[in-house]
């Protein structure tokens, strides 16, 4: 029985037994009668007022619950002028405000998260709670080769299907990167979200054979680019030498070492060319001891001609007794020549080129009195492919680096405020 239908019957049954007591007062006292009766339609009329005071609201209240399980939340109520009715009424509708505004939000990050699902460039696959296929974006329709029609509804283990079969192996929080064909190259995670308290679980599916292609082809690139570096930097040297060697009028031994420093050099270059020709990086260091003075004494003579064409003076500042190093003699020399011919290519005109070394520590300044380094590129000398030079290739600094590291010797580039820079590489 409702609640109103409770208080009408209650209302009636007293008015009706208040209604028989004062027939019985009639006959003895009709002055108290009338006022029993004044008092009764007073009761009925309080009674239809409390009615509307205490019920009213309740129905209101009904009809904004119906509404509510209806998902209808545009109904709101009118203000009536009464106190209590007026606060229940302000809080409804200000609960109705929030839950249309929280209903459009929801409204709008489905939509957006269905836009993007569908327009993303990642293939995306959502499953049920029974791990069967539940939405399938375009992306991964492409990428697996079937219609979202031909997989809504079955379990991804059997669809015959080689990516979605590698996909059903996964745990959720993992991820696998397979090959496809032999060429392409796919990246697949698995993971999982709370839907009314049940886990269920997506996929995304990232083609990277265009980045891996991408990649070998920035590995090649630049190994061919140092490979043409250092046969430049060896074929200008070595020719120089066989001109003057040609043109000269010195004695028997003079040409004889200018032509062993050059046969030297070229054994050199063959070494490293072979073995880039193997690998596309640099080949472990082949860690022999040697002296390095001699080596100086030796790459000074290979640069001299080219230092002399910018009236460049070699000066040695060697420790009293020899240093010796446990270097890869090849690498060394590339390293060496390397920042030798930037030292050249800093000076203008006229200047020196000093080597200091020491053997505590093990230590070997080369110093010149360059335009130094601009504070402006001091962060970014090291950087592949970085070059101050309108026609430079950014490998030489590079190669350097990467040398002087897998060899675990320390080194700083910097340039002082009495207007020289030092190259000091650190042996250890």
């Amino acid at each position: 029985m409702r609640l109103r239908t409770k208080y009408i019957l209650f209302i009636g049954i007293l008015q009706l037994v208040t209604l028989v007591l004062t027939f019985f007062i009639f006959n003895d006292n009709k002055i108290l009668f009338i006022a029993s009766e004044i008092f009764i339609l007073v009761s009925i009329f309080l009674s239809w007022q409390l009615y509307k005071e205490l019920i009213q609201p309740l129905k209101t209240l009904m009809q904004g619950t119906d509404a509510i399980r209806d998902r209808d939340f545009n109904v709101k109520f009118l203000s009536t002028g009464k106190y209590e009715m007026d606060k229940l009424i302000g809080v409804y509708n200000h609960m109705i405000d929030e839950l249309r505004q929280e209903r459009l939000l929801q409204e709008q990050q489905h939509f957006f998260l269905e836009k993007l699902i569908q327009t993303s460039p990642t293939g995306i696959i959502i499953l049920d709670y029974d791990q069967n296929v539940h939405l399938i974006n375009p992306r991964a329709q492409q990428i697996i080769g079937m219609e979202e029609n031909a997989l809504r509804g079955k379990p991804v283990h059997d669809t015959g299907n080689e990516l979605l079969v590698e996909i059903s192996k996964l745990v959720s929080g993992e991820s696998k990167t397979i090959n496809l064909n032999g060429f392409e190259t796919f990246k697949i995670q698995k993971s999982h979200f709370i839907d009314r308290g049940f886990a269920r679980y997506f996929v995304m599916i990232e083609e990277l054979t265009a980045e891996i292609l991408a990649a070998e082809k920035k590995a090649y690139g630049k190994v061919i680019r140092m490979m043409a570096h250092e046969v430049n930097n060896t074929i200008g040297p070595v020719n120089s030498i066989l001109q003057s060697t040609l043109h000269s009028q010195q004695n028997q031994e003079n040409i004889n070492d200018a032509l062993r420093v050059a046969i030297d050099r070229n054994n050199s270059l063959n070494t490293f060319m072979r073995n880039f020709a193997d690998v596309v990086r640099l080949p472990v260091p082949n860690k022999k001891s040697m002296d390095l003075h001699r080596m100086i004494q030796q790459l000074s003579q290979l640069m001299s001609r080219k230092a002399k064409e910018k009236s460049i003076e070699f000066q040695f500042n060697f420790n009293d007794s020899p240093v010796f190093i446990t270097a890869d003699p090849g690498q060394m020399e590339l390293v060496l020549i390397n920042i030798i011919k930037n030292a050249i290519e800093a000076i203008e005109k006229e200047g020196t080129i000093t080597f200091i070394t020491s053997s505590r520590p093990k230590q070997l300044i080369i110093r010149d009195n360059g335009k130094g380094i601009p504070p402006a590129i001091a962060d970014q000398l090291f950087t592949p492919f970085f070059s101050t030079k309108a026609d430079g290739q950014g490998i030489g600094m590079t190669l350097i680096k990467e040398i002087l590291m897998e060899h675990g010797f320390t080194f700083l580039l910097t340039t002082s405020m009495e207007g020289y820079t030092d190259f000091v590489i650190n042996f250890g």
